[in-house]
């Protein structure tokens, strides 16, 4: 299948603005995004794109006091997006413990866990800086015969971690996008960790109160300011709560709205500015 590659540039670019782009044209097929050098990129079939559909969507932004959106696009062959992606999807040691690799990488050096990962038009390789301050936590945590929930998925590569960790079957995996979903079950068989982890599409009302021991939440700063009183209701007594995919500065709302549903501040990571933290339910 051929796809598009529409770079959107954003200036002043934030996270938060590639959001909004994101949200306004969400209507519209695309399978995946990602942020790259200060642009978004966004990923779809090349007989669903309309560049008219997409012009009429970014006319919001026209007269925004905030930011400005121009956008390009470009045909990426079949053949080109597995090069592509491929020869940007090196293979990572995190912590010296585990290894994300794609099924192509061949005689790695071995370390306590390995990660097979092809994330074609879904992404969480481990190369985001967030991605890797959230295993360098979970390999750092607690999860052997936890019951764990990860939300926000993207590949499965927490959740297949998690189940390698020896965490309570089945690791609860969720993501709002079905292309998300697919990719995480397919990386579950590659990592032959079938029936230690299900992956479920839908957004944090799928979530059970008083469920879980560990709760991987590796989103965005809006989202888990929306979402955290969820992650505490699902949390047992002194369970504990991973987030990333925020900026340094963004920590401390965040914790000043944990305090409000129980969640207290453990520790923390940071990494070129991105941050992951640890926080823990209390009574």
């Amino acid at each position: 299948m051929n796809y598009i590659e529409v770079v959107f540039e954003i200036e002043p670019f934030s996270e938060d603005y590639a959001e909004q782009v994101i949200a306004q044209i969400e209507e519209l097929p695309y399978e995946s995004f990602a942020t790259e050098n200060g642009c978004l990129k966004a990923y779809i079939p090349e007989e669903k794109y309309s560049a008219g559909d997409l012009r009429a969507l970014l006319s919001a932004f026209a007269n925004s006091p905030d930011f400005r959106v121009k956008s390009s696009a470009s045909l990426i062959h079949e053949q080109n997006w597995n090069v592509l992606w491929e020869s940007n999807f090196p293979p990572i040691s995190i912590g010296g413990k585990c290894t994300v690799k794609a099924s192509f990488h061949k005689g790695l050096p071995k370390t306590r866990y390995t990660i097979t990962i092809d994330p074609k038009m879904a992404f969480g390789t481990g190369h985001h800086q967030t991605t890797s301050l959230m295993v360098e936590t979970l390999l750092d945590g607690e999860v052997k015969g936890k019951r764990v929930l990860d939300v926000g998925c993207g590949t499965g590569i927490l959740s297949i971690l998690a189940a390698k960790m020896g965490a309570a079957a089945p690791v609860h995996a969720i993501d709002i996008d079905h292309i998300a979903v697919s990719s995480t079950e397919e990386n579950v068989r590659k990592n032959r960790v079938r029936g230690k982890v299900v992956a479920l599409c839908g957004d944090a009302s799928l979530i059970q109160a008083g469920r879980y021991d560990v709760l991987l939440a590796n989103i965005n700063r809006n989202i888990i300011l929306q979402d955290i009183g969820t992650y505490s209701r699902a949390l047992v007594s002194s369970g504990r709560l991973f987030i990333s995919g925020f900026y340094s500065e963004d920590l401390p709302m965040i914790l000043e709205e944990a305090k409000k549903f129980s969640l207290e501040y453990v520790t923390e990571r940071r990494r070129d500015n991105w941050m992951a933290a640890e926080l823990k339910k209390v009574d």
